[in-house]
């Protein structure tokens, strides 16, 4: 019985170090014939290089990368929105395409300075936006968040967030106008005020506060 045993683990372990000696001659094999040369990152104003280059790691190769993996590293960084990793078999290069998110939310909460994206993300900074600061309860910021959401999804992009009252939330678009919102944005109205925007490109403001309309404001917003 012991015997058996003895020869039973000895085969595991014999077992266990091929495949280790193995997988280590793949991994030494495909660097040697598919290094990675460079990594270049597009799209990036926050995210370092030099943290993408960490991530490829020193000794990768083409073969053995997997772009998905990469892709959920560098997309777990808060200011990168969606990855996208491409391989040039010929040249060697892995890109390392990001899209980044931008702070448009500046709230003081308890005490302490918060920054957020369009998509409710806490940001480590204002990533260079300037931003007006809001004393807000954490309340108001997931409700401020919420309406945002609904515009951003709808195609409709936000820059900042200006104020917010009883009068409502007043944010200022990417087109360079003004929203008047409140918590009861539709979907139906963000698809009217993207039509109502290319219709009206000298408006000023835009009211979205009484539900199912879309106000056009020609004179400025008033904030009540």
């Amino acid at each position: 019985m012991r015997r058996a045993a003895r020869r039973t683990l000895g085969a595991l372990t014999l077992s266990a170090l091929v495949a280790a000696l193995t997988t280590l001659l793949v991994f030494t094999l495909s660097y040697l014939v598919f290094p990675v040369s460079e990594v270049r990152l597009e799209g990036a104003r926050m995210l370092p290089e030099s943290r993408v280059k960490e991530l490829v790691g020193e000794r990768a190769s083409l073969l053995t990368l997997n772009t998905g993996a990469l892709e959920r590293r560098v997309e777990s960084d808060p200011w990168v929105y969606s990855a996208r990793v491409s391989k040039n078999w010929d040249s060697s290069i892995v890109t390392v395409e990001v899209e980044e998110r931008t702070a448009i939310l500046r709230a003081v909460v308890e005490g302490r300075e918060r920054f957020y994206s369009a998509d409710g993300v806490e940001l480590p900074g204002a990533g260079g936006a300037r931003l007006p600061e809001l004393r807000l309860e954490r309340w108001q910021v997931e409700e401020i968040l919420g309406v945002v959401g609904v515009l951003e999804e709808g195609g409709v992009r936000i820059r900042a967030v200006e104020s917010a009252g009883a009068g409502g939330v007043f944010v200022s678009l990417g087109s360079g106008q003004r929203a008047v919102l409140s918590g009861g944005v539709s979907e139906e109205q963000v698809a009217a005020l993207r039509e109502i925007m290319a219709s009206y490109p000298g408006a000023e403001y835009f009211d979205l506060r009484s539900p199912g309309r879309v106000i056009v404001g020609l004179d400025g917003a008033r904030e009540e």
